[in-house]
């Protein structure tokens, strides 16, 4: 049991020439040395010293009976001398703030004769503390900490230091430095365990997380899991959704399939036809008449794993019987041949509409991820945001704006309305980078796009066991059940697709909103990025949602001529110089 009231007194330059000689020898980092005289002396003791060796007026000035307050229970003045590392400005430190600048050691002999002291130098200097050193600590010409000296004595820490001072400097700036990499490795290490790849608008709460749970009494060594992190949730963010879909994709993707799967058949059909006809067995006969069926069957309808069985028949009782049937003569060996180099070695089965669908399919979707990512990481410039992405039968994205997600607050109205505005004029951009590369696609295939407007803030929750953020809260989740499902909203009273190819279609919700887009739909027809039509819509009732209505624009193909002064990617280079 350590007694409070038993303390080791010791000299500033001999703690001082502890901290040299540590610094200086090898093999002993992460180790623990205190540094003591060999023996100790009651604060009661000490007191009663100093008042032998005070003068009398000096001892005057003591507050207090300091016998009864040194004997209260916990109780401990404050020590000769204390270290603290730190990022120090002059917005924190008045008087250090201009050694931190010049980058040199700064000695205040008497804190309480500072002229303009700043609210932390008048916090020491009630604590008892009146002579400080100030030293920054500087590792390849950058500053990365501070070195902070105090004694509640004037004068204790003087000028005559200096040179210890000075020499200390270096070797604590690499001690500063290496524990500052090995505690970002470690955060770095965490994070990653518990939360894949962290945007970097919000890596920062993140990291204040892991600090705060490492910081935590009676962390364990492994702080790496999820439930020693504090929870992760942003009040008050503003969502933002945008979808870019290909139009009928998964028929456009059976078709190919059936498309394909026919030619397969074809060319099976016409081995058997050449092999009766060479030879005239009634068995070739009825595998030509399987074949046939199947071909008729495929052609009317494909159901889900007809694919499987019909590619599993052709390999089984088709391709199986090659090797017999090359003997036929040549006009089957041809055939056969013909067969075989219809086949895609990676599907084993003839997919020409396949690939020639997924290749149109890939083009559309790097053009419109391309052109956003672009787009992006200017907007990002102008107004800092959390962005996700996703790339299926189209790209879609993820937007979350707000004052909580950045570590200066830094977000007003303005920035939120022009991210709104953002949105639309590239979904205008997308529409038209699809149109530019139409001409290239193997497979004719139209997008559409759609806007989903959001004004209520919500919070958003990191989930660490699906590693990604989602809504937080029941009445929040109805904005992601509408991420899902709008997409397949119809006109109220008719079977069409709120979503038309060169169309923009905004959904909202409240009348205000609609308001707001009708002044970006304005300001963009004027740039002659959209066309003069615009169509107020009602929706029908989704599963779970209701009342939602739409604004459906066209979208101008050709680039506009004043669509440099209208986009923000421009206006982020301008803005960057």
């Amino acid at each position: 049991v350590i007694n409070p009231q038993w303390q080791a007194v010791l000299d500033v330059e001999d703690v001082m020439q502890a901290n040299l000689l540590a610094a200086e020898a090898d093999l002993i980092g992460g180790e623990v040395f205190n540094v003591a005289g060999g023996w100790v002396i009651t604060l009661n003791e000490l007191a009663s010293t100093l008042r032998e060796v005070t003068p009398a007026d000096a001892a005057r000035g003591w507050p207090g009976d300091l016998d009864s307050r040194l004997a209260e229970p916990g109780h401990v003045d404050a020590g000769e001398l204390q270290v603290c590392f730190g990022a120090v400005t002059s917005k924190t430190h008045h008087a250090v703030g201009t050694a931190a600048q010049e980058r040199r050691p700064l000695f205040v002999e008497d804190l309480e004769a500072l002229p303009k002291r700043s609210r932390i130098e008048d916090a020491m200097l009630a604590a008892g503390y009146r002579s400080l050193v100030f030293a920054p600590l500087i590792y390849q010409d950058t500053l990365i900490g501070a070195l902070k000296l105090v004694s509640p004595k004037p004068g204790s820490l003087n000028l005559t230091l200096t040179p210890h001072v000075q020499q200390i400097m270096p070797l604590f700036a690499m001690a500063v430095k290496r524990s500052m990499d090995e505690l970002n490795n470690r955060i770095q290490a965490i994070i990653k365990e518990n939360c894949t790849a962290i945007h970097p608008v919000v890596e920062w709460r993140f990291r204040k997380a892991v600090l705060a749970g490492l910081e935590r009494p009676g962390a364990a060594p492994r702080e790496g899991q999820a439930g020693q992190i504090e929870p992760i949730v942003f009040r008050d963010v503003y969502p933002l959704y945008a979808l870019s879909d290909i139009r009928g994709s998964s028929s456009h993707r059976a078709w190919a399939i059936q498309s394909d799967l026919l030619t397969q058949l074809g060319l099976a059909r016409e081995i058997f036809q050449a092999a009766y006809r060479a030879r005239p067995m009634p068995i070739l006969d009825q595998i030509r008449h399987k074949i046939e069926r199947y071909a008729s069957d495929v052609e009317v309808s494909m159901r889900s794993g007809d694919e499987v069985g019909l590619i599993a028949f052709l390999r089984r009782e088709v391709e199986g019987l090659f090797g017999h049937l090359e003997g036929l003569g040549p006009a089957v060996r041809e055939r056969i041949e013909a067969y075989r180099r219809a086949l895609d070695p990676q599907l084993g089965a003839v997919g020409m509409r396949r690939r020639a669908f997924e290749e149109s399919l890939t083009l559309i979707n790097d053009t419109i991820a391309t052109y956003l990512d672009a787009e992006e990481q200017a907007a990002q410039i102008l107004a800092p945001h959390y962005f996700e992405k996703q790339r299926t039968d189209g790209v879609d994205y993820s937007i979350y704006a707000g004052a909580s997600l950045l570590e200066d607050g830094g977000f007003t109205p303005l920035h939120l309305k022009n991210l709104r505005l953002w949105q639309l004029m590239v979904g205008c951009g997308i529409a038209r980078e699809v149109e530019r590369v139409k001409p290239r696609l193997a497979e004719p295939l139209e997008t559409t796009s759609l806007i989903l407007v959001q004004h209520a803030p919500l919070s958003i929750r990191f989930r660490f066991d699906e590693k990604r953020f989602d809504v937080d809260g029941a009445y929040n989740v109805r904005y992601e059940i509408m991420k899902k499902r709008i997409d397949k909203a119809v006109v109220r009273g008719t079977t069409e697709r709120v979503t038309q190819p060169g169309k923009i279609a905004i959904v909202y919700s409240q009348e205000a909103e609609a308001a707001e887009y009708r002044d970006y739909i304005a300001y963009l027809q004027s740039l002659g990025s959209l066309e003069r039509d615009v169509e107020p819509l009602d929706l029908e009732e989704l599963q779970g949602v209701s009342g939602l209505r739409a604004l459906r624009v066209t979208v101008s193909l050709e680039p506009p001529a004043g669509e440099a002064r209208g986009t923000l990617a421009a206006a982020a280079r301008r803005a960057l110089g």
